[in-house]
């Protein structure tokens, strides 16, 4: 790693902080570990669709979330896929069962929803350097998954934000329009771009603060996810241009859908990863450190 004789951050360090870190982000095999996370991201996504749309639609209205889901995903995936999980969306609210049945499709579900977030702690785990030996016991397994249940709660809350900040800033252009018709189309896309860079920057800090088993300062965890959130946001859209104008799924026939899904998660992660990369980066270099937390010892 690179020595710097300040133990302040500069602008001019920052060409060696990237330089670091994605040295060390190569070292720790970011494609495998993002390839982990697409899998259970698959398997977590009927899970994840149900506790998301029940829980904001309970506040903003079942159909009103799935259309905004719809949405979301189209612009990422395309309309194909978009069409596929809102399917998947539906029956999965049309299903009829017991109550035992009932009460058993809500442990699984929730089991399954939790899987991606648990390895993504995993990998954080082993990005920032924290090792997850011995620490494998029955408990710690449940606390984890509660941990991860506790961050699709986070999700949620998050989107019932973004929606009402999205309702507030429509009425807002609708405002400006009749002022300054001509930015309207500017303003617009700054706010956009400034609710989703400020909503994901949040998830990520939550991220990185409570889901590692590290103790780590905040300082440091609002720098790392920033900084992995614009590229988040620019990483979005430019996945968004290849698989509109790729579509790298539709050679797959039926399983695109999956396909696309693997691909989106598995691109995302590599960013995300980097992102915590840089964390841990910046967080060694200026004195800050990432240390086990005690969970972990």
């Amino acid at each position: 790693m690179s020595s710097i004789k300040s133990n302040t951050f500069k602008l001019k360090h920052l060409p060696s902080l990237i330089v670091d870190t994605y040295k060390a982000w190569e070292a720790n095999d970011p494609f495998r570990l993002s390839a982990v996370v697409a899998y259970y991201a698959v398997l977590s996504l009927p899970g994840l669709l149900v506790i998301i749309i029940n829980l904001v639609g309970y506040f903003w209205g079942v159909e009103i979330v799935q259309g905004q889901l719809t949405n979301e995903i189209s612009r990422a995936l395309g309309s194909d896929a978009a069409a596929s999980i809102q399917t998947m969306m539906v029956e999965t609210q049309n299903t009829e069962k017991s109550t035992l049945a009932t009460i058993l499709g809500i442990g699984t579900l929730i089991f399954g929803a939790t899987g991606v977030f648990y390895h993504l702690q995993l990998s954080i785990n082993q990005i920032w350097k924290i090792s997850s030996e011995n620490n494998m016991s029955f408990g710690k397994m449940l606390l984890d998954r509660a941990r991860s249940f506790a961050f699709i709660l986070a999700i949620g809350f998050l989107m019932l934000i973004s929606f009402l900040i999205t309702t507030a800033i429509s009425v807002l252009n609708g405002y400006i329009r009749s002022l300054l018709p001509d930015l309207i189309v500017y303003i617009a896309f700054i706010l956009d771009f400034l609710v989703s860079v400020g909503i994901i920057t949040v998830l990520f800090a939550l991220i990185f603060k409570f889901l590692p088993d590290a103790k780590i300062k905040w300082k440091t965890v609002w720098i790392g996810a920033i900084i992995t959130s614009v590229l988040f946001v620019f990483g979005k859209f430019l996945l968004g241009l290849y698989f509109g104008q790729a579509n790298p799924g539709s050679t797959y026939g039926a399983a695109g859908t999956i396909v696309l899904v693997l691909l989106w998660v598995s691109y995302s992660c590599l960013i995300l990863f980097f992102g915590a990369q840089f964390t841990w980066v910046y967080a060694e270099r200026y004195g800050f450190g990432i240390k086990p937390s005690s969970k972990s010892d």
